[in-house]
């Protein structure tokens, strides 16, 4: 591709106090693909300002309210190409479709959106706009994940028989009053689910992005084990894929000792894959019948799935922000090949708004079920 000037990015939410919003910014510069020369970057102007001066942007690049910056940015000659959305969940749609019928790019946090409703109506603004639409499910960056679902795809595992997924965390064990927990906790900004939107998602879009298996019907249990709280913290799901494979998620915020406990574990006709997030340089394989076997980032077993998204050499660890900023390497290919009208490689993937539909579907089955007595529904 002939552009190599880095993208200019906008940014709504993500101010002075937000941790994902410093993700993504970390995430967009790891590969110099990205420049961020706008934001909106809080609910209030003044600390909205404070925050685009504190990360050193043009006090008339840096705005009040999304809405302004996506009037204006579209008709400056040198706007923003790709805005990045890292406000709570009640808040994606309505960013993501101002910049979306503007013809902005849009590369958005996960969930899709808090509601069902919304979600529908982001995928229907979204096909309906020029612009691409790119959600951060990031675990599908890192380059052990894309080992895993190269081997599936492959046939290395046969048939697949047996899906476990976890997401275990322990940091709203006991009430908490911080900002990210307030509003990961409000029904209103954060949607139906509570661990099962925050996490349980994360966990859903790796093993459905690793296997390619889809989900036909589910069976929910979910708990608020906290007093007052009006979300769930803890949640078990039963999984019957199409083909006849079956799986289990347990995602839980209130379990002690665990601290970003992502585990995808995965058995076939022909063998099995284990991978953990809190140490993903490593991938084991067992061939049934065979001594298990390690494969590592980097390492002479690694496939060109894993290889291509790899920054460093084996034994030199990548992990959470390497992952992240793959989405964004990945977004940075699809935007450029848009620009210049070719087609994308396809070994270039990334999730969609397809995929933030399926994770919306999920949340709300998984609620309908639990509230109908973990009663099988559908997606």
């Amino acid at each position: 591709m002939s552009n190599t000037k880095p993208i200019r990015l906008g940014m709504v939410g993500g101010g002075n106090d937000a941790f994902i919003g410093a993700v993504h910014r970390i995430a967009s510069r790891i590969d110099g693909q990205f420049q961020l020369t706008a934001g909106a970057l809080s609910s209030t102007p003044e600390k909205s300002m404070a925050s685009g001066a504190a990360l050193g942007l043009d006090p008339d690049r840096t705005y009040e309210d999304f809405k302004a910056m996506a009037i204006r940015e579209a008709r400056l000659k040198d706007g923003i190409e790709a805005v990045a959305i890292v406000t709570p969940n009640h808040m994606h749609y309505p960013v993501a479709r101002e910049f979306l019928k503007r013809g902005i790019h849009v590369i958005c946090d996960k969930p899709l959106t808090s509601t069902l409703a919304d979600a529908k109506k982001l995928v229907k603004a979204a096909e309906s706009s020029d612009a691409l639409f790119i959600l951060t499910h990031n675990y599908t960056g890192y380059p052990m994940v894309r080992q895993a679902r190269e081997m599936i795809a492959n046939g290395d595992l046969g048939d697949i028989r047996v899906v476990q997924a976890e997401y275990p965390q322990d940091w709203l064990t006991e009430p908490e009053d911080n900002k990210q927990a307030e509003w990961r906790t409000d029904p209103a900004r954060s949607g139906a689910g509570g661990s099962v939107g925050d996490i349980g998602t994360h966990a859903f879009n790796l093993l459905s992005f690793v296997t390619g298996l889809q989900t036909e019907v589910l069976s929910a249990d979910l708990q608020s084990f906290v007093p007052g709280r009006r979300l769930d913290d803890n949640a078990h799901v039963m999984l019957r894929f199409e083909g006849g494979a079956r799986g289990m998620l347990w995602c839980s915020q209130v379990a002690p000792g665990n601290e970003n406990g992502l585990r995808l574990r995965v058995y076939g006709a022909k063998g099995g894959l284990e991978w953990e997030q809190e140490d993903p340089n490593k991938l084991w394989y067992t061939p049934f019948g065979e001594a298990k076997r390690l494969i590592t980032r980097g390492g002479a077993g690694a496939g060109e799935a894993a290889n291509r998204v790899s920054r460093t050499p084996g034994g030199h660890p990548e992990g959470y922000l390497e992952g992240f900023a793959n989405i964004y390497s990945e977004a940075a290919l699809a935007i450029r090949a848009k620009q210049e009208g070719i087609e994308l490689p396809a070994e270039v993937v990334f999730p969609t708004v397809q995929d933030g539909l399926i994770g919306v579907q999920f949340i709300q089955a998984c609620v309908n079920s639990s509230n109908r007595n973990s009663a099988w529904v559908s997606l």
